[in-house]
């Protein structure tokens, strides 16, 4: 006699299936980036870009070349600093001009001059300006040696990481660190800056485009930015220690019997 699946188990099975399928949806949804951008625009005006400005505290290479030979007291062989900030030829920190708390920088000839709040363009400009008066057609580069940002939190690679330029957004400094781990919360990643003796807590959402606008999507030097683990992380990481400490419970468990059989055994 032919018998039919029995309806109950098909509808459980159904519906199984149908939640599996809305799961994965949902999974999707919680992980892919930028779900409101619309695709079919090709181009869209940035306005919230600035260039980066100085503040007390960083490191300033400047380089001024000259047809007098006394510019090369400003040097501070900015061309040969690596990633880490490190003489490439000495393996040498490399010390250029620090910004004093004042938001002042010590220079050769010229003395003091106010850096802070100015740009790297700005302040080369400044001091060609200033250094006419020394100096036969003098042409001056400024950059930031110190120029870093940290990634921390569940990514691939957390660390903190050297700026060769100064423009660096919050996708590049995550591709940095190998991007955001499967269990990543992408709509809780937190920056922390800390700016005119301030400390900020912004809230970036990844999954939405309005991050592209944001006034700190666009890094400055220091920024810390923080990736928060979902629940599923910490699921896992419990159960595999449980699971452990299970397995590692029931095999002194069964020592300890095999143990005390063996001493009844022998007495």
């Amino acid at each position: 006699m032919k018998k039919n699946f029995p309806l109950p188990a098909l509808i459980v099975l159904i519906l199984f299936i149908s939640s599996c399928g809305l799961y994965r949806d949902k999974g999707y949804k919680q992980v892919s980036y930028y779900q409101d951008v619309n695709r079919t625009e090709t181009t869209e005006a940035i306005t919230n870009f600035q260039p980066l400005k100085i503040q007390t505290g960083d490191l300033l290479g400047i380089n001024v070349n000259s047809l007098s030979e006394s510019s090369s007291v400003f040097n501070t062989s900015i061309n040969r600093v690596n990633g880490n900030g490190l003489d490439a030829a000495t393996a040498n920190p490399i010390y250029g001009f620090r910004v004093d708390a004042a938001g002042q920088v010590q220079l050769p000839l010229v003395g003091g001059m106010h850096v802070a709040g100015l740009t790297t363009d700005d302040v080369a400009k400044n001091l060609t300006a200033k250094l006419q008066d020394y100096l036969k057609s003098p042409i001056v580069n400024v950059r930031v040696l110190n120029f870093k940002i940290s990634v921390l939190g569940d990514v691939l690679k957390p660390d903190s990481y050297t700026i060769q330029n100064e423009h660096i957004n919050i996708n590049e400094a995550l591709s940095l660190a190998g991007d955001l781990t499967i269990t990543a919360k992408r709509t809780n990643v937190l920056l922390v800056r800390e700016e005119n003796g301030q400390r900020h807590f912004v809230t970036i959402d990844l999954t939405k485009k309005d991050v592209f606008d944001s006034p700190y999507y666009y890094l400055h030097n220091n920024d810390v930015i923080y990736v928060d683990a979902d629940k599923t992380k910490y699921d896992n990481v419990a159960r595999s220690y449980k699971t452990n400490t299970f397995v590692i419970s029931s095999a002194v468990a069964v020592l300890a019997i095999l143990a005390s059989a063996f001493f009844v055994y022998h007495k």
